[in-house]
């Protein structure tokens, strides 16, 4: 089955599933997506406390010069009731006592003799910090299928919570196969090329939050990647480059074939990166991409990041775009949608002169890509485009049209 960018992408929010789950320390759940909702048990804050360090008074002694009865520290027990004609010493944090009505700052009074004269802009709740203004216990803290970062760690250690459920991080193999190949730490004979497919996949899917493991570079043997596949299927996912193009020395496609996976696209409409691969076999998901280095990577940034971010349970796993435009014109012929790598400098996105399949350059000094529209023959300068990041994560919880569009053949 041929599938267009929006029907692969359909396909494999529907086939990958979030994997199991764990429990882990607080200080270990950095960078996890949690799998089930918090509910917050403590108020935040939990009682009535001053935001400064000032006096306790009563809006009615506006004006007027009245005694310090006592002096409150954060965390004393002092339930002592502030009488009319009295106010108090509070210090930043202290519980509000009874009939306090707002905290004035130190700097705002005139304090002589243990009295202080009080400015007249008083204001009720001024410089208080009401129980549960930030945190209401009951209330939802943190969505199933977030991913946590330090300010999640922080609500999270707000309730006390010691440990948490997240999801367990995806298992990736990846291999690639292809005679000429070598690994970057072998000697290359006449006629070989460097494999810089796998440790790009490999480095990529680690950004990503995947455990990764290198399986090796096959031979163009159908009976060796059949052999690499079997010892891959205890991944959660498989990602391997090459020989799914149909050629004579292309045996990827058939060697997976003889596991019954079932195939739910073979090819895409897209330039580059035509013969791509999503697939099962049992509960390990495929993704077969081209061999041709930038093709490889851009497939990998639309459907690798997606089958990842599905699989680690995430609630925004859906890619986000940045609308944004290109400053010069761009003449194109899109008889397939065309995933365009570049650079956006926070006002317009530079399109890399070059970007030919084979070639690795472009990935390097790009920050993200556009995808054109099929037919589309032109770009006109200012006009705006969907600017796909690749060195952040730029997700949303609902799937959004990704494709830019133009003149039309």
């Amino acid at each position: 089955m041929t599938a267009d960018i929006k029907q692969a992408l359909q396909l494999i929010y529907k086939h990958t599933h979030a994997l199991a789950t764990e429990i882990l320390p607080l200080e270990l759940a950095l960078n996890r997506i949690i799998s089930q909702d918090i509910i917050g048990v403590h108020n935040l804050p939990p009682f009535d406390n001053s935001a400064m360090d000032g006096y306790g008074v009563r809006c009615a002694d506006a004006t007027k010069t009245v005694q310090i009865s006592h002096t409150i520290f954060a965390g004393d027990k002092d339930d002592t009731q502030l009488q009319p004609g009295f106010a108090c010493k509070i210090m930043t944090g202290a519980k509000i006592p009874i009939g306090c009505e707002a905290v004035v700052p130190f700097e705002d009074a005139e304090f002589k003799d243990n009295a202080v004269t009080l400015p007249a802009n008083i204001a009720p709740a001024k410089h208080i910090r009401r129980k549960a203004e930030d945190i209401k216990a009951g209330d939802i803290l943190i969505h199933k299928g977030t991913l946590i970062n330090a300010y999640q760690i922080t609500l999270l250690a707000s309730q006390g919570l010691t440990h948490v459920s997240v999801y367990n991080r995806p298992h990736v193999g990846v291999f690639a196969s292809g005679n000429e190949l070598k690994m970057h730490f072998q000697t290359l004979q006449k006629n070989q090329i460097y494999n810089t497919n796998t440790p790009t996949l490999i480095a990529r899917m680690q950004e990503l939050g995947c455990d990764v493991t290198y399986i090796r570079t096959a031979i163009d043997s159908l009976a060796e990647i059949q052999e690499t596949i079997k010892n891959a299927l205890k991944f959660d996912l498989i990602i391997t480059s090459g020989g799914a193009s149909g050629g004579e020395a292309d045996f990827t496609k058939e060697a997976f074939s003889h596991f019954d996976m079932e195939v739910f696209f073979d090819k895409l409409d897209i330039k580059p990166g035509k013969p791509t691969i999503f697939g099962k076999i049992n509960n390990t998901v495929i993704l077969n991409l081209p061999g041709n280095p930038l093709a490889a990577s851009l497939n990998c940034e639309l459907f690798g990041r997606a089958i990842v971010s599905a699989l680690s349970g995430r609630e925004d796993k859906y890619i986000q775009t940045i609308d944004t435009n290109i400053p010069d014109d761009i003449t194109l012929n899109t008889k397939r949608a065309t995933v365009l790598p570049g650079y956006f400098n926070g006002r317009s996105f530079l399109i890399s002169k070059e970007h030919s399949a084979g070639m690795i350059k472009p990935l390097s000094i790009s920050n993200g890509f556009i995808i054109v529209d099929k037919g589309v023959k032109k770009l006109s300068a200012n006009q705006k485009v969907k600017f796909i990041p690749i060195t952040y994560n730029f997700t949303t919880k609902s799937q959004s049209d990704i494709i830019t569009t133009g003149e039309k053949i």
